[in-house]
């Protein structure tokens, strides 16, 4: 294979980390369902299990198939190293366990999936680890935010339910002079559309469940390493740059360089919190990343028209899609995602809840469930489901108010998608 670094995007997204199996000649990547992998003697053994050699172990810390798919998100992110998790929930808990310890802030974007804020807000504090929630609309707000605990910045690129395009490169800039990494999910927008890296991010995280998986069948999670954050700098990131006793003194940033993280991130994260991602799982992801930059040039291609008919609709109040010309995000859309601003979007139906409520229940080609990024089109309404433990206003203020619908648009022929919304609004 030539050099992976001049590939393009869609080249690299079918054979990053890949190549004929040497035993078989098989084209397709292996299911490697195997727990555990022979050693060739007691010094390899050892050279593994002091990190002086790579190779598979136990399959809770590295596997075949699953490195390749680490291997392929890496390169189509721009990073160094992935580790790749059984969910995109752990996978957060992954990239905030390298640089947290009990007593530690983070900063954090209120601007987020309704499930990433709960695990913030309350099932973190179990660590005791703290979240502060800033308006991401003005990146001034993380700066405000920082304390002499902060050790991470976290939005999203796209937030979930959608229309909200963070500044990525204004809160990076802001992180690094505060001396810590800023971390980006970057589910929505999938690297085919938005590169955080590129633009300043440290860590990008996934739920690869959800785009690069794209067929609604494999649950993943991932984290991937720039390489250019410098753990060295202050003492924030003694995980990363002091003696680890659990490996004999090594220091993580001394001995792997660029690499730290990510090597972190395996020897110890998985080692210790376990949330490996199957073999299984992995092989359905890499055969969905093999056909990302086309589905996601069609997924933003259907969302855009189905947003500009919605908002001529006479059922719908308002559409809030950074693709529209007329939101306040199309122009930090234009510049992280000039290609297309993904696929998700809310709307507002006229007759509030009742009609939300009735709207979801009379799609026929949309599936009423809880996920996104599938290639089939979705629709939720928020507030009777995901949201509904919330107060009224409490629901406004997320973004899941009464008369809000959450669109997932698939890859259906648009007409279709459009006549199915269009005999569900018309109620």
């Amino acid at each position: 294979m030539s050099d992976e670094t001049k590939q393009g995007f869609a080249t690299r997204s079918i054979h990053a980390g890949a190549s004929p199996d040497p035993t078989t000649g098989a084209r397709s990547v292996p299911i490697n369902q195997a727990t555990a992998f022979v050693f060739k003697d007691a010094d390899h053994a050892a050279a593994l299990f002091g990190l002086e050699e790579s190779g598979f172990i136990y399959s809770r810390l590295t596997n075949p198939t699953v490195s390749v798919f680490q291997e392929r998100v890496a390169s189509l992110e721009g990073g160094v190293g992935a580790t790749c998790t059984a969910s995109g929930h752990s996978a957060q808990l992954l990239a905030l366990f390298a640089v947290m310890d009990s007593g530690d802030e983070f900063v954090a974007s209120n601007k987020l999936y309704g499930g990433s804020i709960t695990q913030f807000g309350h099932t973190f504090k179990k660590f005791g680890w703290t979240v502060k929630f800033v308006d991401p609309v003005d990146p001034e707000n993380f700066r405000k935010a920082v304390t002499a605990k902060t050790k991470a910045f976290f939005t999203e690129s796209l937030a979930n339910p959608g229309g909200v395009v963070c500044d990525i490169e204004a809160i990076a800039k802001i992180a690094h002079e505060s001396g810590v990494p800023c971390i980006v999910d970057n589910t929505l927008p999938s690297p085919a559309l938005c590169r955080p890296i590129e633009h300043g991010a440290d860590i990008v995280v996934h739920s690869t469940t959800k785009f690069i998986s794209g067929h609604g069948n494999a649950m993943g999670g991932a984290v991937v390493d720039s390489g250019k954050f410098d753990w060295s700098q202050n003492d924030k990131f003694k995980s990363l740059s002091a003696p680890c006793g659990a490996y004999h003194g090594l220091n993580f940033h001394e001995k792997f360089g660029e690499m730290a993280f990510t090597m972190f991130s395996h020897a110890v994260g998985l080692r210790d919190l376990g949330p490996t991602m199957s073999a299984m799982n992995a092989y359905l992801s890499i055969t969905g990343a093999e056909t990302l930059s086309l589905r996601m040039r069609k997924h933003a291609d259907n969302a855009l028209e189905v947003a500009q008919w919605l908002q001529q609709h006479p059922a719908v109040d308002w559409v809030s899609y950074a693709g529209l010309k007329d939101s306040p995000f199309y122009a930090l859309g234009q510049k992280y995602c000039p290609e297309g601003a993904g696929a998700v979007f809310t709307f507002g139906v006229k007759g509030g809840y009742e009609a939300g409520v009735q709207v979801v229940d009379r799609c026929k080609l949309f599936s009423h469930l809880a996920n996104i990024g599938d290639t089939r089109s979705l629709i939720i309404h928020p507030a009777s489901t995901t949201h509904r433990q919330l107060t009224e206003e409490q629901q406004v203020s997320a973004g899941a108010g009464p008369d809000v619908v959450r669109l997932s648009v698939g890859i259906e022929d648009v007409e279709d998608i459009k006549a199915d919304l269009d005999q569900a609004l018309n109620i």
